[in-house]
């Protein structure tokens, strides 16, 4: 072996050079912190939707101590609310009783217990039937009509007008539409009521043949006026929920006749659902607070 290739050192003997470590991004802390906040982002969506509707409801109930009063306003609300869908009311407030009564007889005549039929229809339209299919037909045309209304005047600027003139935008549009579904909501769900009774006794006694006598007698021991006003409390709290919803979806509405027409969606079906799941909170408290005897 030669003296140059003793002194050269062999592949084998050279150290091998060490992996550089893995060097994090420089935008990893930041990608970390951007995933976190999505992650959080439909929570905080949410909490600043309740937040924007319990605002804007403490905003109505403060205009509405304050003058003027413009009672035509109160009053047009009223009969756009009350008047416009009485028709859609009564005429599935009919029918509901017609079903109602037809499938209690179904069920409680192999037993000889279908003259129960008018005690419980008549129990169950006045407290969960009738608020709750009330306030659906409601947020159907009254959430989706004010969504409409209302967003279509933000993308023509004419609640930027109305500010412009010192005209209050909550006080004349929101407050009289707030006031008037929660007050005409109860008086459609009483009218539901009476008319799904009717339609019940005209399925149960008129077409199926139970004993009239009965039919009333149990009616008025199954339904109480506790169970009434439970009801009627429910619609009240109903319509509440379902105008402003549809006021605030037309009131933030944007983007042009698109961001109206999402506006309108959004408040048929936020009102719908927040009528059932406010019917359950709504339900408990009542049971816990009326009385129970009957």
């Amino acid at each position: 072996m030669s003296p140059s290739e003793t002194a050269r050192p062999r592949k084998a003997d050279v150290p091998a050079r060490a992996p550089a470590p893995a060097e994090a991004g420089p935008n990893a802390g930041q990608a970390i912190a951007q995933g976190v906040r999505d992650a959080f982002t439909p929570l905080m969506r949410f909490m600043e939707l309740v937040g924007g509707h319990v605002q804007m409801a403490a905003r109505a109930f403060v205009w509405m101590l304050r003058p003027p009063a413009r009672i035509g306003n109160y009053i047009d609300a009223a009969e756009y609310i009350g008047f416009g869908s009485l028709p859609i009311v009564l005429l599935v407030g009919a029918f509901t009783g017609m079903v109602t009564a037809l499938q209690s007889v179904s069920a409680f005549r192999p037993f000889g217990l279908e003259t129960l039929a008018g005690g419980t229809t008549g129990n169950a339209i006045a407290v969960e039937l009738g608020p709750v299919l009330t306030s659906l037909m409601l947020a159907g045309r009254v959430g989706a009509g004010i969504a409409t209304e209302l967003g279509t005047m933000r993308i023509t600027e004419q609640i930027d007008a109305l500010e412009s003139m010192a005209v209050n935008p909550i006080q004349f549009l929101v407050t009289p539409r707030l006031l008037a579904g929660t007050l005409v909501a109860p008086i459609l769900a009483l009218l539901f009521w009476v008319v799904g009774m009717g339609g019940a006794y005209l399925s149960a006694v008129i077409i199926l043949g139970v004993d009239h006598g009965q039919f009333v007698f149990n009616l008025k021991e199954f339904v109480l006026p506790v169970d009434l006003a439970q009801g009627l409390i429910k619609s009240a709290i109903f319509g509440f929920v379902v105008v402003l919803i549809g006021c605030y979806q037309g009131f933030n509405a944007s983007g042009g006749g698109r961001g109206v027409g999402m506006g309108t969606t959004r408040a048929v079906v936020y009102g719908s659902v927040m009528v059932l799941v406010t019917d359950y909170f709504v339900t408990e408290v009542l049971l816990a607070i009326l009385p129970k005897d009957r």
